[in-house]
């Protein structure tokens, strides 16, 4: 049976890998992004719909909703680290745009995603949004972004489950082959990376992807309300 999935984000890092892996199979496979050029060209490689969208623009966000009559799976991939606002200003509105940004990048953009979606999904369909190993340790505003979701998910998950609906959130660790440190990630800092992780390796987008078709698949019916934690053993819970 054929499925519609959209992937928020999806044109690099893990949300292309994500999109990539449900447009391996008999899904019809929707991918947005900020940047027109961005979007038409990943869309075009990967067989997928592409479509403009800034997913902490309410007004996208509705426009994005009304292309879909269902939808199966949704993937909350948008968001990442912000980059500081050029120039100086008063410390306080510095901090102040510094969280700002990351909550409407790393939350508010599932949130609303979510909202605008949520009267497309049915029974049967799943929600997986994108958290980070960063929200249980040194994160920050990005950090209490994503722990803000892993709180919000647990709260969805209670609302959509009576409806056969699943919602997950998948906490990554340090993953290669994405653009989350700008090219500012130094040697030292990688190898530690790496080197607290108990398989001595860091984490591709593959490996976020292949989780991500696994908690959409009929073998997940029964996981919900979850933070997955996909890190190598960088943080361990019981």
């Amino acid at each position: 049976m054929s499925r519609t999935v959209l992937v928020t984000g999806g044109t690099s890092g893990i949300g292309r890998a994500v999109a990539a892996k449900f447009a391996d199979g008999h899904t019809e496979v929707f991918i947005t992004g900020r940047r027109p050029d961005t979007v038409e060209r990943t869309a075009k490689e990967l067989g997928a719909h592409g479509v403009v969208c800034d997913a902490t623009d309410p007004g996208r966000v509705a426009a994005l909703a009304d292309r879909f009559e269902t939808l199966d799976v949704l993937v909350n991939a948008a968001g990442g680290l912000p980059q500081p606002a050029a120039g100086e200003g008063p410390e306080l509105e510095a901090v102040l745009a510094e969280w700002q940004a990351n909550l409407a990048q790393n939350l508010l953009s599932a949130v609303l995603t979510t909202t605008a979606l949520r009267p497309r999904l049915t029974s049967g369909s799943s929600v997986i949004s994108i958290g980070s190993i960063g929200a249980e340790r040194r994160g920050g505003s990005y950090g209490a972004a994503k722990a803000a979701l892993a709180a919000w998910n647990a709260s969805l998950s209670g609302e959509l489950g009576p409806q056969g609906i699943t919602s997950n959130v998948i906490a990554a660790g340090y993953i290669s082959g994405t653009n989350f440190f700008q090219g500012g990630l130094a040697d030292d800092r990688y190898r530690a990376l790496v080197e607290e992780t108990h398989n001595k390796r860091p984490g591709t987008v593959e490996d976020i992807a292949e989780t991500v078709h696994f908690l959409a698949s009929p073998g997940a019916r029964h996981i919900t309300g979850q933070t997955l934690h996909v890190n190598g053993g960088a943080f361990t819970t019981r």
